[in-house]
């Protein structure tokens, strides 16, 4: 803060107000003994003493601020919810998060939250508090209202101020889905006031707050959405939430609604019984396994973290579909991409595709567009070998090519680079008998499409050398996605489970059942594509290597889909497999039965069973990381916490029964 004169001081342990002879008094949140900022119960029991100084002595304006380098607020503390103990506890802490945000918004003085870096759930709701906002123009401000992705509601004022700030619809969306907004984003849905480089972030912030300019309002359309048409708007919502979750599954999107539409986003004022109450929410097992879920995403993250590895430059072999995919992400991450194959005219397409990505992931600024094309560099003659700090081989599926390959990359490989192979069906023993070293080499084996597929496996073989495979899992959070530690064993964890579940799919359909019938109930039980469509997509040809690869292990190809690929029938990439494609997309999906019972338990069996056997064989490293893997990998239903917490969960409930109906019988003997 730059002092017009003396600034008088009074400090907090996480708080610390600044006054200056301007009037302006600036309130700084620097969280003691933690990287980030959250609002933790000692937080909060502190801001109470913070307002009551504020109340007392108001100054002629307000601006709150991060002290931290990073970050504005991460939101509520969650390790804290987790040892909520009862539902009335976690009203409490609601009720706690309301009152001091509505006394926030009830002070004499204009206020300002000043927001560079995340913004998110309780922080969000504290901003929303304040009369304006100002975010910083940098990539690592966003906004969100998350909590929906926790399986719990933003409690602390977020439903009853963001609707009214920016209209119901754009509200909504963000709460129901969780995602945030960057600054240009923010700025344009009038959830900031205005969006500005950091270098005058402050000036600007001492303008606004003393300008008296106004509190922003949305247009006349979205007032009327948030008064009379709010009924509409909500059984619109309701509608379009349906489509995409059930109630039982996901309870919080459908309270969300209700807490806006029926209590003026007020969840304190919902009655016990309700479904939207906090003591529903609370008790949901929807809302401890997406806690859960956070926390398995949390370990992912921590690793790598071991060691200093910062890539700057990695080489990609392979500029196919794969290859040149990651090879685009690793550009969209900031670093140097040297892409190898035979010819330029080989790597085109995947330059092609890429200039695609950036458009998309860089929101159409033509510099920044620029700037990451230029960071993917054409190299058919392999030159970046010799200068990269990763070298990721990502060819065709041909053990004889790829121990070739690792000779000739070893030799001119810098010795402290990571070695890496993206093979998703051979051992990397095998490939390493290549290697004068076979210590340096590691699997990092992506998923398609790699843009979207936030998990990459780590894969450890016999002679892997720890600090590469660190290495490997570093450079992985470098191009922020999740690293899971596997591994060398036939389709490692993610193919493992997938196989056998997608062949078993297909044994419905070759027993009469229709692929929809089939495809219907998975969805409808909360997985992402149903397991025909799944086996159309990656391929049919595929499907038949992975049952191959993992032959032994219950994953036979049946019949119909070994007669499908032999009349060249291979799924959504040449227009016909079980269903018929047209443009990308199913053309028709034929006849859809009522779910016989217990398909869901029939086709899920395998995965289970799969999933269970690779923590026994070590393949990872215990049942945690196993359901972070499979959901992260394959997006598997994430309101069940993952497949063995469900089994686990399943058998309880089921031994549950059983016993009930022991002692019922009992009773009457």
């Amino acid at each position: 803060m730059n002092a017009l004169s003396e600034i008088h001081q009074t400090a907090w342990q996480h708080w610390r107000i600044e006054r200056g002879g301007d009037g302006i008094a600036w309130l700084w949140l620097d969280k003691a003994g933690a990287a980030t900022n959250t609002l933790s119960r000692a937080v909060l029991d502190e801001f109470d003493g913070v307002l009551g100084a504020l109340e007392a002595n108001p100054p002629a304006a307000l601006v709150i601020a991060s002290a931290k380098a990073a970050g504005f607020i991460a939101g509520a503390d969650i390790e804290e919810f987790t040892r909520l103990g009862s539902a009335d506890a976690a009203r409490e802490l609601v009720g706690r998060g309301w009152t001091l945000f509505e006394r926030l918004a009830a002070l004499s003085c204009p206020t300002l939250a000043l927001i560079r870096g995340h913004c998110m759930g309780g922080g969000l709701e504290l901003a929303l508090a304040c009369r304006y906002r100002i975010v910083v123009d940098e990539p690592g401000t966003k906004l969100a209202l998350p909590e929906v992705m926790l399986g719990i509601v933003p409690g602390w004022g977020g439903m009853k101020r963001l609707p009214a700030l920016i209209g119901p619809a754009a509200a909504l969306d963000m709460m129901l889905t969780g995602k945030g907004v960057d600054a240009k984003k923010a700025r344009r849905l009038g959830l900031a006031d205005d969006c500005v480089p950091p270098r005058v972030m402050e000036n600007a912030a001492r303008v606004l707050v003393t300008s008296g300019q106004p509190r922003h309002r949305p247009p006349l359309p979205a007032r009327l959405m948030n008064g009379p048409l709010k009924g509409v708007v909500a059984a619109k919502a309701r509608k379009q939430t349906a489509a995409k979750a059930r109630r039982e599954h996901y309870p919080a999107p459908y309270a969300i609604i209700d807490i806006w539409a029926k209590h003026g986003g007020d969840a304190l004022a919902v009655p016990a019984g309700d479904p939207a109450s906090l003591e529903t929410i609370f008790a949901s097992p929807t809302t401890q396994n997406l806690i859960r879920v956070f926390f398995l995403q949390e370990r992912l993250k921590g690793f790598g973290k071991e060691v200093e590895f910062a890539p700057r430059h990695v080489h990609v072999v392979g500029a196919g579909v794969m290859g040149g995919d990651i090879a685009a992400v690793c550009a969209l991450a900031g670093m140097t991409v040297t892409l190898e194959d035979q010819t330029v005219e080989r790597i085109a397409p995947a330059i092609a595709r890429a200039a695609k990505l950036f458009e998309r992931k860089l929101r159409g600024d033509r510099r920044l567009v620029r700037f990451a094309l230029d960071r993917l560099i054409p190299d058919p003659r392999g030159h970046g070998v010799a200068r990269a700090d990763v070298v990721i081989e990502a060819i065709f599926e041909n053990l004889d090519a790829k121990r070739a390959l690792f000779a000739d990359i070893e030799r001119r490989a810098r010795p402290d680079a990571v070695l890496a192979t993206n093979t998703s069906s051979l051992r990397l023993e095998d490939i390493a008998t290549a290697l004068a070293n076979p210590a340096r080499l590691v699997g990092i084996h992506f998923f398609n499409p790699v843009a979207m597929m936030p998990l990459v496996e780590v894969v450890q073989g016999a002679a892997s050398d720890a600090t590469a495979l660190a290495r490997a899992a570093a450079f992985v959070r470098r191009i922020d996605k999740l690293p899971l530690p596997v591994k060398s064993a036939p389709g490692f964890l993610v193919n493992a489970v997938l196989g056998p579940y997608m062949l078993e799919a297909l044994r419905c359909v070759e027993e009469g059942m229709a692929p929809a019938t089939v495809d219907a109930a998975l969805v409808a039980f909360g997985m992402p594509m149903g397991p025909v469509e799944l086996v159309d997509t990656v391929g049919l040809d595929i499907a038949v290597a992975a049952g191959k690869a993992l032959a032994g292990q219950g994953a036979t190809p049946p019949p119909l889909l070994l007669a499908l690929v032999e009349a060249g029938h291979l799924g959504r990439k040449s227009g016909q497999g079980y269903y018929r494609w047209q443009d990308g997309r199913i053309a028709d999906r034929g006849a859809q039965a009522e779910t016989p019972q217990g398909l869901v338990e029939r086709v899920l069996a395998p995965l289970l069973a799969a999933a269970q056997r690779c923590v026994a064989e070590g393949v990872v490293a215990d049942t945690d990381l196993a359901d972070a893997g499979i959901i992260f990998g394959t997006g598997f239903a994430p309101w069940t916490g993952g497949p063995l917490r469900y089994r686990e969960m399943r058998d309880l409930r089921i031994g549950g029964l059983g016993a009930a109906q022991q002692n019922a019988g009992a009773a009457t003997t």
